[in-house]
């Protein structure tokens, strides 16, 4: 694993936050959200290193710590190896938050394994991977908030995206079932659902396809990543003690 980079030296006694792919995007808004509200960011990502030097430089000129890895979550092995040598015993895990997602749309009946396999590795055993070894964690220590970041296409679905649509339906099943198992340690488990938000996988799309889905957005407008941030961090803080298991939509009223 390449060595991290890290803003300032991480103090163990700081509550912590982990984001998973936060070197740009939604990741990037809820890791900056996070480290203003007081929290120690801890974030990984995969590729563009540029990206996530920004990130930590964005949290670092803001007066926080941060500390960015080069961690593929869907390899479990690694995750747990992460978590051994970075987070335990090292670090004040607070927060976990699964955002790390990839998308390869087409449709079903064109769709090869691979990209239906990918897809389902990243979004839902890289958050399955991590909630577990944080759970490990934040349950001797009976505290902490785990937010999976799901979307609205997991409770609608949507035409060309089977694979992802199914992963993100996916989470929302495990949040359910780890706020159940997790309660008893005082660890709430709770999910945001994006609707459709101004990020690099929705900037290419064209001029038609964008005005139908604003069309059909009470809102008349995308959302911002910064408001899917501000809805992960309500579910952080302590003003969300008693919410567990639940479905935060942040989608400009596309109900579905």
């Amino acid at each position: 694993m390449p060595a991290p980079y890290v803003t300032h030296e991480l103090d163990g006694k700081v509550p912590s936050a982990l984001v998973t792919g936060a070197s740009r995007g939604i990741g990037r808004a809820v890791a900056k959200a996070l480290a203003r509200d007081g929290y120690q960011i801890l974030f990984t990502y995969v590729s563009r290193p540029e990206e996530a030097r920004i990130t930590a430089d964005d949290i670092a000129q803001g007066g926080g710590r941060a500390a960015a890895f080069a961690l593929n979550v869907g390899d479990c092995a690694a995750v747990a190896e992460f978590f051994a040598g970075e987070i335990k015993d090292k670090v004040n895990l607070a927060v976990l938050v699964n955002n790390a997602g990839i998308a390869r749309d087409g449709f079903l009946i064109r769709m090869k394994d691979e990209d239906f396999d990918s897809v389902m590795a990243v979004n839902v055993r890289g958050a399955f991977c991590c909630t577990r070894e944080a759970a490990k964690i934040m349950g001797k220590n009976r505290t902490g908030r785990i937010i999976n970041v799901s979307s609205v296409v997991g409770q609608t679905g949507n035409a060309g995206q089977a694979n992802y649509a199914a992963s993100k339906a996916a989470l929302l099943g495990l949040t359910k079932a780890a706020a159940k198992e997790l309660a008893a340690r005082q660890i709430t488990v709770n999910a945001v659902a994006p609707g459709f938000i101004e990020t690099d996988m929705t900037a290419g799309l064209s001029g038609e396809v964008r005005a139908a889905y604003e069309a059909a957005i009470p809102l008349k407008r995308m959302g911002t990543a910064q408001e899917v941030a501000e809805a992960v961090a309500f579910l952080a803080s302590g003003r969300a003690a008693y919410i567990t298991g639940q479905v935060l939509a942040v989608n400009g009223g596309m109900y579905c």
